[in-house]
């Protein structure tokens, strides 16, 4: 991250569980929240493989698995783990201030 960027404060913190998701928007702009122990990991909602809502998947650890055809990705990077996907999601970062999640604007890294 570089210094200025803008984040996005999405909901508290308390609102996802430990090994939850969920998922949050602001204006035209979806995210996928993952909370993976202590971590909370922002991706896109869509799966890059099919039509499908990553929401409506599972978490397991920091490993994403598409509802679909069952494409596992990284949440903190996005990277395919296994499955039928060849291509990443997209990854986001985020931070947690005043107990609020933000994400920060993808418009920032160009």
């Amino acid at each position: 991250m570089t210094e200025g960027t803008h984040f996005i404060p999405t909901i508290a913190l308390a609102e996802l569980a430990p090994g939850g998701m969920r998922r949050v928007s602001s204006g035209a702009r979806e995210w996928l929240l993952c909370r993976a122990g202590s971590e909370v990991h922002a991706t896109q909602v869509m799966c890059s493989h099919a039509d499908a809502r990553l929401d409506e998947g599972r978490l397991k650890g920091h490993r994403l698995i598409c509802p679909m055809h069952g494409a596992a990705f990284d949440v903190r990077d996005g990277r395919v783990l296994s499955g039928v996907a060849r291509a990443p999601i997209r990854s986001y970062c985020t931070r947690v201030q005043n107990g609020i999640v933000e994400i920060a604007d993808a418009a920032d890294f160009g």
